[in-house]
């Protein structure tokens, strides 16, 4: 089936707001979080498990073989900065600055996976679908999040 659109992980998020990788109150300041691209195989399911809602996750969507390839872009993503995550009123809020690749050509990327790379099992917080196919020859790729940030979660 392929992408339809962004979605988080429903057990990532389920661990970023107090669950099996994260306990309650913690944040994952002073973690690497990546951003990494990918093409039109993955098929992301929300309520997969854990361990397949990974970077590279044995028997998910998002192993390496699914990541695209280009100049510019190096497997396993950039690192995203000035990377936060809030709570307040039973709302987390995650932002981040876009991740850029420079001197890129890159072509039929579809969406991105935002995951934790610091983390043993890389478990993804949510995929950005981008509505279809984008590219870029000889330049730059930025991905630019939406003005509320990566994703926000009301809790109730």
């Amino acid at each position: 089936m392929g992408w339809s659109t962004s979605n988080l992980s429903g057990a990532g998020v389920s661990a970023l707001i107090g669950g099996s990788f994260y306990g309650s109150g913690q944040t994952f300041t002073g973690d690497t979080i990546k951003a990494a691209l990918y093409g039109t195989t993955p098929t992301p399911n929300k309520d997969d498990t854990l361990a397949h809602n990974a970077y590279n996750g044995s028997g998910g969507q998002w192993v390496t073989g699914n990541e695209i390839s280009g100049t510019g872009y190096t497997a396993a993503g950039q690192t995203l900065s000035g990377t936060s995550n809030s709570e307040a009123s039973g709302t987390v809020t995650v932002t981040s600055t876009g991740p850029s690749w420079t001197s890129a050509t890159l072509s039929a990327v579809y969406g991105t996976l935002v995951y934790d790379s610091t983390v043993t099992n890389k478990y993804a917080y949510c995929w950005n679908y981008f509505g279809g196919s984008q590219s870029v020859t000889s330049g730059t790729f930025t991905v630019a999040w939406n003005a509320s940030g990566i994703f926000t979660v009301t809790i109730s």
